[in-house]
């Protein structure tokens, strides 16, 4: 049921993505705003491109747990306590969506936010534990092949829906494999420039092992 507190804690879980990790990070410690750079996008792979892994990997951790504590909301505001495991999903749902909603278009930076794809994995994470390892073993295998963050984002999101639809989804929530669906429409709306380049051999490739050649 809509209420005030279900809207409340919808613009709460909002504001929590909104916090542009990518930005701040970017400007307090090196200067740069890294929507000025590389792809243009305030998100963990272009402050990979752009700052490296130093700046990176806080960024995709934070923007991680951004999804990860929006969506997990639920458990804090006694909306898990009653109707069953089926709107306690749905809850978290509402909560993820808000929360990815604040990273791609954050108040606190414009409305100029990043792609998603680490706020969205925090809140499939909290959603579906056995899916969202699915989309890490995708990513990583596709991202050692490969070195396309881009490509291994687009892959793990498939692996969730096809686990979500035919695995990991015991509670029959046919809502979870809707969102399953939205996801993977979602990541190939943010990636059309990245499908472009992939195609055309033009896409950048992320190295997080070796230091960048002088």
């Amino acid at each position: 049921m809509i209420n005030i507190n279900s809207i409340s804690i919808l613009i709460v879980a909002y504001l929590f993505g909104s916090i542009p990790t990518a930005v701040w990070i970017g400007k307090a410690f090196y200067g740069i705003d890294v929507r000025e750079y590389g792809s243009g996008n305030a998100g963990a792979t272009n402050t990979f491109r752009v700052l490296g892994k130093k700046a990176g990997i806080p960024v995709m951790l934070i923007d991680i747990l951004k999804g990860f504590t929006a969506t997990s909301l639920v458990y804090f505001i006694g909306m898990s306590t009653t109707g069953g495991i089926h709107l306690q999903i749905n809850y978290k749902l509402a909560l993820g969506i808000a929360a990815v909603m604040g990273h791609l278009f954050p108040v606190f930076a414009g409305f100029r936010g990043g792609k998603g794809i680490a706020t969205l994995f925090g809140m499939v994470l909290a959603v579906n534990l056995q899916a969202a390892l699915l989309c890490v073993i995708v990513f990583i295998i596709v991202l050692l092949i490969t070195r396309y963050v881009s490509l291994g984002s687009i892959m793990g999101g498939f692996a969730y829906l096809i686990g979500v639809t035919f695995y990991f989804n015991n509670d029959t929530n046919n809502l979870v494999v809707i969102f399953g669906m939205c996801i993977c429409l979602l990541i190939l709306v943010t990636h059309q420039k990245n499908i472009e380049r992939l195609l055309k051999g033009k896409e950048s490739k992320v190295n997080l092992f070796k230091r960048k050649e002088a």
